[in-house]
């Protein structure tokens, strides 16, 4: 049966579990300037051809099919890179002229390595995006050429204050701690958000790079997190103001106005309040993010497909969705694509 007939709420993303999906992320593209330990190889991956990949117009409808018909009320365009593709400015544009369902534009977002940022964050401010996340796992130069392959770490802060100087804000910094490599800068990368007025989440390494980069032995845990960042700083857990939100936050040194936040996904995952649902740059939906299956919303989409079918597709395979993905049991099944390609 599918969502309509299982009594689902008509015009939302609900699942079998009472979730309601008002989060969507985008990927706009699977390519990206870095290449990320973590992420992919050395050499890169094979790229998807650019026949396969939405169009801008394609991206704009499911955006707006997902706003006025389904209850989306946040837009975050991830990648690989979104600085990569060409439109994201019309792509912004387009989705800021939208209305939600409480009849407001929707929160815009873009999660990028920052590479480019200081060219366009102007201009994406101005077509209407609200706020970045900025991925940035050390301060040290040395340790991020190691993480990243690229020696690019000035054009990344250059890209947060330019950010910053558009309004971008709260800017959010993303990192990852790996184990021999970037683990001590935890405390300094800290400070660094900290003077910078930046948000600062740690996140804890997933399964979703070369099969070789994770290993669940050599995981830094938030617990680990935490002793790290204890060694310099007193932190207290910050009270909860939205139950939706992945980062638990912590004061830091008694500071309310000084927070850092810690996303658990491996340790201590949140699924029970997952309100996501995803699109990848080929128009696939996943109703998670470790999915080992897909929707396709492209073929349809192209086989001229109406609005209130792609709609009634997406509630479909929001209604499958899992009520967890098993990321923290010894039998969980890695996902079917790398996350460059999935899209964060």
């Amino acid at each position: 049966m599918d969502a309509q007939q299982h009594g689902a709420i008509p015009g939302a993303l609900v699942d079998r579990f009472g979730r309601v999906a008002r989060d969507l992320r985008v990927s706009l593209t699977d390519r990206c300037t870095l290449r990320c330990s973590y992420c992919m190889p050395p050499e890169g991956l094979d790229w998807l051809p650019t026949e396969q990949t939405l169009t801008d117009a394609e991206v704009s409808r499911l955006c707006r099919i997902g706003v006025e018909r389904l209850g989306i009320r946040t837009i975050r365009f991830t990648g690989g890179e979104p600085l990569l593709r060409r439109g994201l400015e019309s792509i912004v544009a387009e989705a800021a002229s939208l209305r939600t369902d409480q009849g407001v534009t929707p929160e815009l977002a873009l999660t990028t390595n920052g590479l480019g940022l200081a060219r366009r964050a102007q201009a994406l401010a101005d077509a209407g995006l609200t706020r970045v996340n900025v991925s940035l796992d050390t301060p040290d130069a040395e340790h991020y050429a190691r993480i990243t392959h690229r020696d690019r770490l000035p054009d990344v802060l250059a890209g947060i204050a330019a950010a910053q100087r558009a309004g971008l804000t709260p800017v959010k910094v993303n990192a990852v701690l790996l184990r021999g490599v970037n683990d001590t800068d935890a405390p300094a990368l800290l400070d660094f958000c900290l003077d910078a007025g930046v948000q600062l989440r740690f996140i804890e390494q997933m399964p979703i790079g070369p099969l070789e980069a994770w290993r669940r032995g050599r995981l830094i845990t938030a617990d680990d997190i935490l002793a790290l960042l204890g060694r310099t700083h007193r932190l207290s857990p910050a009270p909860v103001d939205d139950p939706h939100a992945p980062a638990r936050l912590w004061h830091v040194n008694g500071d309310p106005a000084r927070t850092v936040g810690i996303i658990a996904s491996v340790s201590a995952p949140f699924c029970e309040a997952c309100d996501r649902t995803r699109l990848t740059a080929d128009g696939q939906l996943r109703s998670c993010l470790f999915s080992t299956g897909e929707t396709d919303l492209r073929g349809p989409l192209r086989a001229g497909a109406d609005d209130a079918a792609l709609a009634r597709a997406w509630q479909d395979a929001m209604w499958a969705k899992p009520a967890a993905h098993g990321l923290d049991s010894a039998e969980f099944a890695t996902p079917s694509r790398t996350m460059s390609r999935i899209g964060g």
